[in-house]
């Protein structure tokens, strides 16, 4: 048997995944993170505790698999994207905690760069719009506010990275200290069609060149795994930003095809091939994991807060114990109502692009109860996914191709049928849930697969995936755009 142990690391968990050659799971441990939030607005992770959680995860899947890891012929890496890690090149002590992708403040900076004109020169250069988002303004946060972080990243003392770039770091003790193209594309200091750190994005953040690491292929053979912390050394033959990474596991490989990831937020990206193309509808343009050194890229639309929504009324409300609880709850009720949620706890995403905005319930009556405030909070994942298909289709078009014919789904909350229906509602198109949910894991196992000769192409890949249901639309198009219209209406309220 052929196995690949794929690492997740992701916003809230530590997760490890032992893959049969068929793509299918053998065995899955998962650790929860701590969540910091020093200020209002700001979001951080301890990174010793990413990588403590991470090597145990990759021991408790093997062991569970009764597996040792001369059974496993390589490990993929995916990763939260954008959450920033910047740590001493001697020791490996990081300098702060990890600022996540989440936090917001690094917008002052964002709000000068806006202001100095340097807008355009960023999105087209990295397909990027300027956030507080990505990584670039989060580094210079770390270097201007540190003590001595900056003359120290001058000297050469220090090394950045993504928590991809990380994990490699303490997987090989030190002596890898590289990122791969996807995880690249999410800094700000990118560029995409050149497929290397751009000098002037470098100095227009004043971001030391030492600091950064070496950039590969998604699928390239990195190093190895020091042998003493599995009991063999493993080759590191895969690495992709998470999205992308599920938009590899979801095989949608050729441009038009597309997929939405629901996590703590709702990632929806379309390939589009070796094409640059700037949106014109509020999406941002970003590379694809590529398994050779030519660019390829995807269309992308981030809601900020999906699933983090459900957490919200579970730790915040109260309204339910578990995060299970919450599709019972939500069908306890026909509807919402007329209540609608907008959880724009840290600004709003794609297509709105507005860190001012804030979360809002709108429609409450005296008949409003916690059911319809849950079944709304639910809700809210479907529309704001649906607003960047809209986007993504509208995209689509402009540039003489189609519009989106179905949209592939994965993450957490797409195994509750009440959202995928509601979603497919929505958009008037099929909504597919694949064999194996776990695609943000899978497609890094798949990169690695290809890079250690596990798989030969993705043609075969393709023969691989599988659905597992498919949602069709069952609502009237005219009344799935009025409740879009109530959406947008909700939207507009959130701005202060």
């Amino acid at each position: 048997m052929t196995y690949i142990l794929a690492l997740d690391q992701g916003t809230s968990s530590s997760r490890s995944i032992v893959f049969d050659r068929q793509g299918q799971p053998v065995t899955m441990a998962q650790q929860e993170l701590t969540q910091i939030y020093p200020r209002p607005g700001w979001v951080e992770h301890d990174a010793q505790e990413i990588w403590r959680t991470q090597l145990l995860t990759a021991r408790q899947a093997l062991a569970q698999a009764g597996l040792s890891a001369r059974d496993v012929t390589a490990v993929g890496i995916t990763n939260q994207r954008e959450t920033t890690v910047v740590w001493d090149r001697g020791t490996g002590v990081p300098l702060h905690h990890a600022i996540v992708w989440q936090d917001r403040r690094a917008e002052p900076t964002c709000v000068a760069l806006r202001e100095q004109g340097h807008a355009e020169t960023i999105q087209q250069k990295t397909g990027l719009v300027v956030d507080a988002y990505f990584s670039g303004t989060k580094l210079k946060w770390i270097l201007d506010n540190v003590p001595g972080a900056r003359a120290r990243a001058e000297r050469g003392e220090l090394a950045f990275g993504t928590v991809d770039c990380w994990l490699i770091w303490c997987l090989t003790g030190g002596a890898v200290h590289a990122t791969d193209v996807s995880n690249a594309s999410r800094t700000l200091l990118f560029n995409v069609h050149r497929n290397q750190w751009d000098e002037e994005l470098l100095r227009m953040l004043d971001i030391p060149p030492s600091l950064m690491p070496s950039v590969k292929p998604s699928s390239a053979i990195y190093g190895e795994i020091n042998a003493d912390l599995l009991g063999h050394a493993i080759p590191i033959g895969g690495v992709a930003g998470d999205q992308q990474s599920a938009l590899f596991g979801q095989a949608c490989f050729k441009a038009g095809m597309a997929k939405n990831t629901y996590g703590t937020g709702c990632f929806m990206l379309m390939h589009t091939g070796g094409t640059f193309q700037r949106s014109r509808n509020g999406l941002i343009t970003t590379s694809a994991a590529q398994t050779t050194p030519r660019a390829e890229f995807a269309l992308e639309g981030s809601v900020f807060v999906g699933g983090a929504v459900v957490q919200w009324l579970r730790d915040g409300l109260h309204a339910i114990k578990a995060s299970a609880e919450v599709q019972a709850l939500a069908q306890s009720v026909p509807d919402s109502g007329g209540v609608i949620v907008v959880p724009a706890f840290t600004g709003l995403g794609a297509p709105y692009w507005n860190p001012d905005a804030r979360g809002t319930i709108t429609g409450l009556t005296r008949g409003s109860t916690v059911a319809h405030i849950a079944r709304a909070a639910l809700e809210s994942i479907a529309y704001q996914s649906a607003a960047l298909l809209q986007a993504m289709s509208r995209d689509a078009v402009q540039a003489g191709g189609a519009p989106v014919v179905e949209l592939r789904v994965d993450g957490g909350a797409c195994v509750n049928d009440l959202l995928m229906q509601f979603q497919a509602d929505l958009l008037g198109i099929p909504v597919i849930r694949p064999a194996v949910t776990e695609t943000t894991a899978l497609g890094a196992a798949y990169l690695a697969g290809l890079a250690t000769g596990v798989y030969h192409g993705t043609d075969e890949l393709t023969e691989l995936w599988r659905a597992e249901r498919r949602f069709l639309p069952t609502l009237a198009a005219e009344r799935a755009r009025e409740l879009m219209e109530h959406w947008e209406h909700a939207v507009r309220q959130t701005v202060l």
